[in-house]
């Protein structure tokens, strides 16, 4: 008779044909369970082959997974690609007016000063310009009567290319050319004044001054206006001899009544 002995007595407690206590077989496998970890070996002594290796799912890209933002977006580019070519002629004009808004006030006020700089400089310019046409213009000429200090001078005649003045007898040769200024001088004082010749200034076209010769002036018959006392009221004519290089242009001649007075032009050309 086998009997199940309880613990204690010295007897073996597994009595069921050599199964596990209160359980015949491992749990899910089918197999005995006979105390052991199943070994993971096949008969043949290998391990099972390895199931099929499943992925990680793959993603879908995003435009496909935002197909109404991805429409949108597409609509948005191809306007603003139209409105890019239909407004494309703007653009100078709009980068002209943002580049002329920027121009600081500074930089204004200092384009104002150069252009009023300028500007007023022109006018200045344009003014002497002017002016010195005027004072030109309004220079006395011949047979025109003018005054400095106590005489008063009228220019009646200017020659030149003279070679010679006197006679054959008492005469002077040029060394260039005689320019010979015939003219009346009257004195407006209430004093006696001298006439010299000597203060008499010719300038020709070069702008070069001449004095007059005194001593050709002498070999000229009846010409005492070289150097001559002139009463009050009285006037006297004569001419002035001046020794200039051949070909020289007279252009002007500056009268005075003596050697410091201010003196006055007149103009041989007209």
């Amino acid at each position: 008779m086998n009997a199940q002995q309880h613990p204690g007595n010295g007897q073996n407690p597994v009595q069921n044909n050599g199964q596990a206590p209160g359980n015949a077989q491992a749990p899910g496998n089918g197999r005995q369970w006979h105390g052991r970890q199943p070994s993971p070996y096949n008969q043949q002594g290998h391990l099972p082959p390895a199931p099929p290796y499943v992925g990680a799912p793959q993603k879908k890209n995003w435009f496909l997974r935002h197909k109404v933002l991805t429409g949108l977006g597409a609509l948005l580019l191809v306007g603003g690609g139209a409105a890019a070519a239909g407004g494309g002629g703007d653009t100078s004009t709009d980068t002209a007016s943002t580049q002329s808004s920027s121009i600081s006030p500074e930089s204004s006020a200092a384009q104002s000063s150069s252009s009023a700089a300028t500007s007023g400089a022109t006018t200045k310019a344009t003014t002497g310009a002017t002016s010195e046409a005027a004072k030109k213009n309004t220079t006395p000429g011949l047979n025109t009567p003018v005054r400095d200090g106590k005489f008063e001078f009228t220019v009646t005649k200017v020659q030149t290319g003279v070679k010679s003045v006197g006679d054959q007898y008492l005469g002077q040769q040029a060394q260039g050319q005689y320019v010979l200024i015939t003219l009346t001088v009257k004195n407006i004082g209430d004093k006696p004044q001298t006439m010299f010749d000597s203060n008499q200034e010719l300038t020709d076209a070069q702008g070069r001054t001449f004095s007059p010769d005194s001593t050709a002036a002498i070999y000229m018959k009846n010409n005492e206006i070289w150097m001559k006392e002139i009463n009050p009221g009285n006037q006297m004519s004569g001419t002035l001899v001046y020794d200039m290089p051949a070909g020289a242009k007279p252009a002007s001649i500056e009268l005075h009544d003596s050697m410091f007075s201010g003196g006055t032009k007149v103009s041989l050309t007209q």
